[in-house]
């Protein structure tokens, strides 16, 4: 949706697909937003063959690790199969949102990897972002961050560093990489900032003036969680959460985001500041 909304604003035609089962209120937004709409799947080539045609530029989020899906058919397999339906569509310039290399063993980064190779050899100039943790999902419940009731998980000693960005800088990122010829071929890292989890949460107590209690979890933990998980979702989210422990690769992700026109990038503190007491 965030892409989508930067590229209304150049005034780009646009076309989104969605699912049968999509939020039907979303639907509504990106319909009201100018888009076209074209139902389909990422296990459905016929469906993603319809969706490409006529199209110059692709951009990919999608994931299934939050919702329904096996993350080899959605992420691995139905990425692919839009690599390949954009090929043969003739479109020019594919913009695949990815992560960081964190060497988790997780189906979900066996998936991005293999995607990522898809595009490399598939003759379409292609733009990889590598995008840091998203706020949004790490600074979350979902992940055991419970700032709202002062609990938080910390995966690992919590001190290495971590890349961190938010949703609408990645969707900036995304849509100004397409001005940048130095992005064409190319993986991109893109990160707000790199602060360790123990500095995150220090930065949270600053700002709201409360304790958090920090549940640390070891890394062997995370190892046996992976290692005994009966699905890929439950692999994934235990592999990602022992790459988190090991930390972000060093790389010049900072710089990158503000090449791609973020000059004041969304902050753990913005983040923070939204659980202040009135």
């Amino acid at each position: 949706m965030e892409i989508c909304r930067r590229l209304v604003e150049k005034r780009t035609p646009l076309r989104a697909l969605v699912r049968d089962t999509s939020d039907p209120a979303r639907v509504e937004a990106l319909r009201e937003l100018g888009a076209e709409t074209v139902v389909g799947d990422l296990r459905d080539r016929e469906s993603l063959d319809r969706a490409c045609a006529g199209v110059d530029v692709v951009f990919s989020t999608a994931t299934s690790i939050i919702r329904e899906g096996e993350i080899s058919a959605v992420d691995g397999e139905g990425q692919m199969n839009l690599v390949d339906a954009a090929r043969d569509a003739g479109v020019t310039r594919f913009v695949y949102v990815s992560f960081e290399e964190l060497r988790t063993g997780a189906p979900l980064e066996r998936a991005k990897r293999a995607v990522e190779e898809r595009l490399r050899v598939s003759e379409i100039r292609y733009t990889i972002l590598r995008a840091g943790l998203f706020h949004e999902s790490w600074l979350s419940p979902a992940t055991g961050f419970d700032a709202a009731n002062g609990t938080v998980n910390v995966y690992g000693s919590g001190e290495v560093e971590l890349s961190w960005i938010a949703l609408s800088d990645v969707a900036t990122a995304a849509v100004r990489s397409l001005e940048q010829q130095e992005t064409e071929n190319a993986i991109v890292p893109i990160a707000g900032e790199r602060l360790s989890y123990r500095d995150v949460v220090a930065v949270f107590e600053e700002v709201t003036g409360r304790p958090i209690a920090v549940q640390q979890v070891p890394a062997e933990a995370l190892e046996a969680q992976r290692d005994g998980a009966s699905d890929e979702r439950e692999q994934s989210f235990a592999g990602l959460m022992l790459g988190v422990a090991a930390g972000s690769p060093p790389g010049d992700g900072e710089a990158w985001l503000r090449r791609l026109g973020v000059e004041r990038p969304r902050t753990v503190r913005d983040v923070a500041a939204q659980y202040i007491t009135p």
